[in-house]
């Protein structure tokens, strides 16, 4: 069993690397895009917790304005989920380029130098802040038994009706039902998702 977690892990960092390599363009054309339209950094770092509840850094592309976490109290009412998920698809914090960014999942593209160091993969529940991991009912700690991804096990029934419970009860089935052919299906509607809005 842990061999087959090795080599997943190692098939997971080539891939990565072939897809970092790959975008790199992009990348530098995302830069220009992001530091002509908004004041800030390209890449903004935030504290995960990720497998067994192990602290690491995330990094995504900026999307929102200089500050934006300071702001999230102030936002609070807009939030569309019940605690411990703070998500608002229509955030108002979003810089016009960052809107796009983050509806395409653009943003994180960053996240292929997190599977690269062996924090996350591929395929898997979404890394929570750290305020918000803390929160996670017990009912689905187990969520935390494996690697985070970059794609999210609740891709596989939609965003439109994702609520609190769903969202975690599909990480929990993941953990679960965990298999290539799960991940290529979560992939593959990962890529279709990217596809649609671009």
């Amino acid at each position: 069993m842990k061999s087959n977690y090795i080599l997943s892990n190692l098939i997971d960092q080539v891939i990565a690397l072939i897809i970092l390599l790959l975008l790199l363009p992009l990348l530098g054309i995302l830069y220009v895009l992001v530091k002509l339209t908004s004041r800030g950094c390209f890449i903004f770092k935030q504290k995960r917790m990720g497998k067994d509840m192990k602290i690491f850094t995330i990094y995504k592309i900026r999307t929102m304005i200089e500050g934006a976490e300071r702001l999230q109290n102030k936002y609070k009412e807009l939030n569309q989920y019940n605690d411990p998920i703070f998500k608002i698809h229509e955030d108002p914090r979003y810089t016009t380029v960052g809107k796009f960014l983050a509806k395409a999942g653009l943003d994180e593209i960053p996240q292929l130098i997190n599977i690269l160091k062996g924090d996350m993969t591929i395929v898997g529940p979404r890394p929570l802040p750290i305020s918000e991991g803390k929160k996670v009912p017990k009912r689905y700690i187990k969520r935390f038994k494996v690697l985070p991804g970059i794609i999210p096990p609740w891709l596989r029934v939609g965003s439109e009706s994702l609520t609190t419970n769903l969202w975690l009860e599909e990480d929990l089935k993941y953990v679960k039902n965990k298999s290539l052919k799960y991940d290529s299906v979560l992939f593959l509607k990962g890529m279709m998702h990217l596809i649609k809005v671009l």
